[in-house]
């Protein structure tokens, strides 16, 4: 999970960097992969449903995706605990 945070850390300041009227771009590094004990893809950090519904979603959902990556990569890279998508017992944190 250490190399997708860097990977969102990295393209991070891109996002952020974007006008407000630029297309925001998939967080997806072709490692396409959901860990079962977080929930989260391992290429990405994003859950099932934020893959499955980013083409539908607007940019401004793109970006709040986008941001829970931030807060998700930052805590895996200070090996802090992340929320996990999953209920307790299911691989979410207790």
């Amino acid at each position: 999970m250490i190399d997708a945070a860097r990977h969102v850390q990295g393209e991070w300041p891109k996002v952020q960097a974007l006008a407000a009227d630029e297309r925001v771009p998939s967080p997806c590094n072709d490692v396409c992969r959901i860990d079962l004990a977080s929930g989260f893809c391992e290429g990405c950090l994003r859950t099932i449903d934020e893959v499955v519904g980013w083409g539908a979603s607007s940019d401004e959902q793109k970006r709040e995706v986008w941001e829970q990556l931030k807060l998700r990569a930052d805590a895996i890279a200070g090996g802090r605990p992340h929320p996990s998508p999953l209920p307790e017992g299911e691989g979410g944190q207790p």
